[in-house]
């Protein structure tokens, strides 16, 4: 498209104005008209670049003052309270039965008939949790009973025999010799009548083997057998069986505070969706400490409740003591690569870093265990905005916010 398309043209069959327009009697020259702003615009556009022009001013030349000029920070700085705190340790682990018995078949095996029992049921000693099928050892035990007594029999035939042969040996009605036959004979049946007994008692005992019992009074962990199938010894256990129902908290403690622990401490245990705590104490203490985790087991012994569940998940505090400790606002402690710390204000209203030991975390804020007094100056809340050694102007803080009421420790994990 043409340039000058783009300006105003006059319409077709009007004057030109370069034909009618005059400048001291000359006509000015044609060409397209140009559009101009109106003058109050251009005044206003010169009015805000010379106030843009005026702020720009103002920043730089104050980028480069110095900072003192305005005085020190005022910064709210704190004391710590210290609290007559209940020192625990705490760990976590697992619900777990204390004796746990697994439960399977006994010999050669064979498929099962019939399960007797649930799981969660109470059992008492040997009673029946389920059967196999004795459709093949219920014949053989028939006929191995049958042949003992046919055995006892014969035997009994042998004896009286010789007992016969005896009475007449001193009148010579029999040789010698046919009545040594006739004893030995009488031995070799009773022999014979041994050996159908012991094939009977172990045919029974394979019979009895098709019933699998509990070996003690317990509660039924987990079942896996299933009627129609084949039961192995060398298989999966069927059942799993906790000894007298007990139960246990076998769990995992930091290595600095496993020395804390000693067998017979009460300890509270808390299980996922129950309020109430359970009551146990330490039973025993591990012997090794894991190298990679650093971290040394712990058992608890626990009263059998329907929501201590083996497998359970739960969280363990012992008490170990009382002790005084400072307690900081969350927003007082500080966490980096080097650790966690505070930020003191010292005499001279100057910064400086301190390392602490948060021991636990509770609705009034932190307890410190180590790095603190209790009658130190913290910066309260504007520790990432300071640097070490810089000078603050100090406010205490107001209204009650440098006190804590006692609270229990927790122990870190």
């Amino acid at each position: 498209m043409p340039a000058d398309s783009f300006h105003d043209s006059p319409p077709a069959g009007d004057p030109s104005p370069a034909a009618d327009d005059t400048d001291g009697g000359a006509a000015r020259p044609a060409g397209p008209r140009v559009r101009r702003p109106p003058n109050g615009l251009l005044v206003i556009a010169g009015v805000l670049a010379v106030l843009v022009a005026f702020a720009l001013w103002r920043t730089l030349g104050s980028a480069g003052a110095p900072r003192q000029a305005s005085g020190p920070p005022r910064v709210t700085v704190v004391t710590p309270a210290v609290a007559e705190i209940e020192d625990t340790v705490s760990f976590t682990g697992t619900i777990a039965a204390r004796d746990e018995m697994p439960i399977t078949v006994e010999g050669e095996g064979g498929r099962i008939s019939a399960v007797l029992v649930e799981v969660g049921e109470r059992v008492r000693a040997g009673q029946v949790l389920a059967r196999l099928d004795t459709s093949v050892l219920q014949p053989q035990v028939g006929s191995l009973a049958a042949a003992l007594d046919e055995a006892r029999a014969s035997a009994e035939l042998a004896r009286a025999d010789y007992r016969r042969a005896a009475a007449v040996a001193a009148s010579g009605a029999l040789s010698a010799e046919e009545i040594e036959r006739r004893r030995s004979a009488a031995i070799g049946a009773d022999a014979k009548v041994k050996v159908a007994a012991a094939q009977l008692q172990e045919a029974r005992a394979r019979l009895r083997r098709t019933e699998i019992r509990a070996p003690e009074a317990g509660l039924v962990l987990t079942r896996a057998a299933e009627v129609g199938q084949t039961a192995t010894g060398s298989g999966e256990p069927l059942f799993r069986l906790s000894r007298g129902g007990q139960v246990e908290l076998r769990g995992q403690v930091a290595e600095q505070d496993l020395p804390r622990l000693a067998p017979g401490q009460p300890v509270r245990v808390r299980v996922t969706g129950v309020e109430a705590p359970f009551v146990g104490q330490v039973r025993l203490l591990g012997a090794v400490i894991d190298a990679k985790t650093r971290l040394g087991s712990v058992r608890v012994d626990l009263e059998p409740h329907p929501n201590l569940r083996p497998g359970a998940f739960a969280r363990a505090e012992v008490a170990i003591g009382r002790a005084r400790r400072p307690v900081l606002p969350q927003s007082a402690v500080l966490s980096d690569v080097e650790g966690t710390y505070v930020l003191t204000v010292g005499a001279d209203d100057t910064v400086a870093r301190r390392p602490v030991t948060v021991a636990g975390s509770e609705r009034e804020g932190l307890v410190i265990s180590a790095g603190l007094q209790g009658g130190e100056r913290i910066v309260l809340t504007a520790g990432p905005f300071l640097r070490l050694g810089e000078k603050i102007d100090a406010v205490p803080l107001t209204g009650g916010g440098g006190a804590a009421a006692p609270v229990r420790a927790v122990a870190p994990q």
